[in-house]
This record gives structure tokens, sequence and C-alpha cells, in this order.
């Protein structure tokens, strides 16, 4: 039998394809997934072979589920936060988690403190490992908990890991920035002040804006891809604590997840 090639989805595939519509919607998911950055629709249609009207109706489709999105200014399409939550949920229920937990307890035993892995899920992070340190402060994570992205070192360091136009879509306007002590950005201006000083640092912090008086650092794991699937932090709150060896250590651990998802 003869195999159709999938012009730049990177794979062959059957000429008879029994739902062409879920089909060419997977298609076109797995092309946006591996492009650097939004693309225009007559690219995915060219690059696919698709018929232009195709690409456009499924494209609104998948963009009403959130799975795509339209930046209108620039007449391009990437991949929507639905999209970033199916990866994350992967993660959550096969190596993620399994492959963390002794990571992040040996983390927190080294350090004394409480440690945690958290992965995106729309605007907020969710803790799906939690080893909390003896004699240390009780802490408003733990397994299951959802925190606004923008206000933990967990969200800032995926955060800053997304693609520009992503946090655009999270974070639109200044209603979509909840508070919880007071502090923290609250516009989209002020998060990408925050998040250029992540990328800058290679890891994130937050000081009282989850909990006052409570301190994070952060550091991003990224995927075969190089997206940004979940991140590695601990909180503790002695102020005399080096922050920095803090984050060197959280980074290290970082960086052993990522390798061991990579295998």
């Amino acid at each position: 039998m003869s195999v159709i090639s999938d012009t730049g989805a990177g794979r062959e595939r059957g000429p008879g394809a029994q739902v062409p519509a879920a089909d060419n919607t997977l298609r076109m998911l797995r092309y946006l997934a591996g492009r650097p950055a939004p693309v225009a629709a007559s690219a995915i249609a060219r690059d696919l072979a698709l018929p232009r009207s195709t690409v456009y109706h499924l494209l609104t489709t998948l963009a009403e589920h959130g799975f795509v999105l339209h930046l209108a200014e620039e007449r391009r399409w990437g991949l929507g936060t639905s999209a970033f939550e199916l990866a994350g949920g992967y993660a959550r229920q096969q190596p993620l988690a399994r492959l963390g937990r002794p990571l992040v307890a040996a983390l927190s035993d080294r350090l004394g403190e409480s440690a945690h892995l958290a992965v995106m899920s729309g605007g907020d992070v969710l803790y799906i490992v939690e080893e909390r340190a003896p004699r240390r402060p009780a802490l408003v994570t733990d397994v299951g908990v959802r925190l606004p992205a923008h206000l933990t070192a967990s969200g800032r360091a995926m955060l800053a890991a997304l693609p520009r136009e992503q946090v655009r879509a999270l974070y639109p306007s200044a209603s979509a920035f909840p508070d919880r002590t007071g502090l923290g950005p609250r516009t989209p201006r002020e998060l990408r002040e925050v998040l250029r000083t992540v990328r800058e640092r290679g890891y994130a912090t937050e000081d009282s804006e989850v909990a006052d008086g409570l301190r994070s650092v952060g550091a991003v794991v990224r995927d075969h891809a190089a997206w940004p699937v979940a991140a590695v932090a601990v909180t503790w709150a002695d102020p005399e604590l080096d922050g920095g060896v803090l984050a060197a250590a959280v980074r290290d651990t970082a960086s052993v997840l990522q390798a061991r998802l990579r295998r």
C-alpha cells in the first residue's frame, strides 16, 4: 500500500483516513506544536497540502475550544492553553510525578526546606508533588492545590518559558490578575517585567506574594520540544537564608528531572 508524505508534520499517513476532519485536526495541532512561533493559516494549508477553507474552519473550531490562539494583528495562529493543559495532563498521569517525587524529596532533605513540583493549568499552577520539611511553617501548597501562576515562583518559571503570545492570551488585561497578599504584578506590563527578570536569571522568585512571610524560588522543566511542562520550587521562611544557594539547588534538580524526562 502506498503512503502519502505528511509535509511539515514529520510523519507518514495512509491515504484513506476514516475520519478526515479528525485526521486533519490532529495534523494541524502537531504542525503548530513543532513550530517555534505562530504561523499564518496560508502556511498551514501549504505545508499540510490542505484547502484553505478547511484550514480556516478547523482553526476557528479549535480556537473556540482554546486549542489554538489567533493573533489577529499578526494574522497568525499558535497553540492555545487547552493544548498546553493536555500536555500537562499527560505529564501528571505518567512520568512527571513518578520521576519527580524522589528528586523533590531529595531536594527537601538536602536543603531542610519544603519543596514541590507543579504544572500549569490555564492561568494557575497545579501542585502534583509536595515534600514538607519537618519543623517548617505550614504552606498553602499541597498536592491538588491550585494557585495563580503569576504570583508563584513555579508559575513564573513556566510563564517565562512560554511564547509571549501564550502569556498574552492568559493575561490580556488587569482583570486577569487575582491577588492574595496585595503584592505581585497587576497588569500585563508589570508581568512582562517580572518574566524578563526570570529569563535573565534563569530562575523565578516570589516574596510574600502567596503567603505573608514565605518566599520561594522555582526553575522550569522542559520536555523534548523545549516546552515548559513543570517547575521545581522550594519555599522557606527564614530571611537569612541565601536565596542564591537555594536557587542553584532548585535549578540542579529541575535539570536532572528534565534529563530523565527526555530519555
